[in-house]
């Protein structure tokens, strides 16, 4: 006779994001000043920095947010932290 699991408690925001590639998982507070490449650069930009993980208000709410800057550019994007999972638009280091 087999078990079914029990059903988690915890919510997907409270886990680690699953890392491109199968690597180790993200964690959005070591997320500061890692390196991504987009997969499909556009205007030059292809390498990029996070220079900044917004700390939501007030503390105890789950940081959603980063700032990547460009390093050709020097643009800066703003976006959803758990982007950077999707192997179809990021990829981790500098590839």
């Amino acid at each position: 006779m087999t078990t079914k699991p029990a059903p988690s408690t915890t919510p997907d925001d409270a886990k680690p994001a699953v890392a491109p590639s199968g690597r180790n998982p993200l964690s959005p507070k070591k997320l500061l000043l890692s390196k991504w490449t987009a997969v499909h650069p556009r205007n030059r930009e292809k390498h990029f920095v996070v220079v900044r993980v917004i700390e939501p208000e007030p503390p105890a709410v789950r940081i959603e947010r980063i700032e990547l800057e460009a390093v050709h550019s020097g643009r800066v994007l703003q976006l959803h932290w758990r982007e950077l999972t999707d192997p179809r638009v990021w990829r981790q280091g500098w590839v």
